[in-house]
């Protein structure tokens, strides 16, 4: 433990970051939780492990979950056209699958120009899907991997569809309040949320400054929750057993994708799937954003959980991997 709060502070200090929330746990217990800096520099209000911070691509495996469930329970057919669900989206040269959206394989592009900028407020994420539903597939589903945030753009709508309710409902209702996740919440502009941190950038001479104003609701799946450490450790915790979600459910998620032509992806339905150096499995995912930067990790072997969040642009967060490296390690040495 003391190393791993010394390789944080060193981090922290190194890289001059506003706020760093990070927390292990290991067989389901949380061994250490602990803010660093700052969640508003000019207030001083010192980081918990309640403090809230943009996770950024965190959101699309917690939109998986949801879509697993409602693929468990037969309501949401993964390898369907997504047109099944979201009859607004227009038809496209071949057919798109939500299995393929969840591994990136399904053609649909990633942000383009400033969208990722975006101050544009949008009422429903079917309205957010008017941002590239006109779009030619850049390649024939199936085919290739490109990372997509706006494919889980789709996958909200999908969801929407097959449970009959609004998106952000769904999520509240079958994830968040089930696990307990009460700090994880959608970053809505203009709503005040307890905990949530102040946003940083740095400017061309590498000085800490308020990162811009953009409004996340055109992506909630893709990149839009606000969440803790805490909520993501319980949320991480809850796929090591078969209490929230059952094994095809899981199945789902953590079985890696491939092309048409066999080739593995790294990546399951909502999840990054790879090796640590002695070949034990890592599920994780990482996550940027407009003042936030992002890790989760998991190693089902072991059971260790960890979670970093800085509310920083484009952080450096090798500080994530190198504590959950050497928890495992301990780990599965005992």
């Amino acid at each position: 433990m003391s190393e791993a709060r010394a390789l944080a502070w060193r981090h922290y200090l190194e890289q001059g970051w506003p706020g760093l929330s990070i927390a292990v746990s290991v067989d389901g217990q949380t061994v250490w939780a602990e803010g660093f800096g700052y969640a508003d520099l000019e207030q001083r209000v010192p980081v918990w492990p309640t403090t809230k911070f943009r996770v950024g691509s965190i959101s699309k495996p917690l939109t998986a979950a949801a879509a697993a469930l409602l693929y468990a329970e037969g309501r949401l057919d993964v390898d369907a056209p997504v047109q099944r669900y979201v009859p607004a989206f227009p038809e496209k040269r071949w057919p798109v699958t939500t299995r393929q959206l969840g591994g990136h394989l399904a053609g649909i592009r990633h942000y383009r120009g400033d969208e990722f900028l975006l101050r544009e407020h949008f009422d429903t994420v079917v309205d957010g899907l008017a941002l590239f539903a006109a779009d030619t597939l850049l390649f024939e589903p199936g085919t290739r991997y490109r990372y997509s945030s706006y494919g889980w753009n789709l996958i909200s709508a999908v969801i929407e569809g097959a449970a009959g309710q609004d998106f952000l409902r769904v999520m509240q209702e079958r994830v968040f309040d089930p696990l307990g996740m009460r700090n994880t919440v959608a970053d809505h502009v203009d709503s005040l949320i307890t905990q949530r941190v102040r946003f940083y950038a740095r400017d061309e001479a590498g000085r800490l400054v308020n990162a811009p104003f953009v409004d996340n609701s055109y992506k909630w799946a893709g990149g839009g929750f606000l969440s803790t450490t805490e909520d993501l450790l319980r949320f991480a915790n809850a796929h090591l057993g078969d209490d929230f979600l059952p094994p095809e459910a899981r199945t789902l998620l953590f079985t890696e994708q491939r092309t048409s032509a066999g080739e593995g992806v790294g990546y399951g339905f909502g999840w990054a799937l790879g090796t640590d150096a002695a070949g034990r499995r890592v599920i994780s995912h990482s996550g940027g954003s407009v003042g936030g930067t992002s890790i989760l990790l998991i190693q089902p072997e072991t059971r260790v959980v960890v979670v970093a969040l800085v509310n920083l642009s484009g952080a450096d967060l090798r500080l994530g991997r190198e504590v959950f490296d050497r928890f495992v390690a301990a780990v599965a040495a005992e």
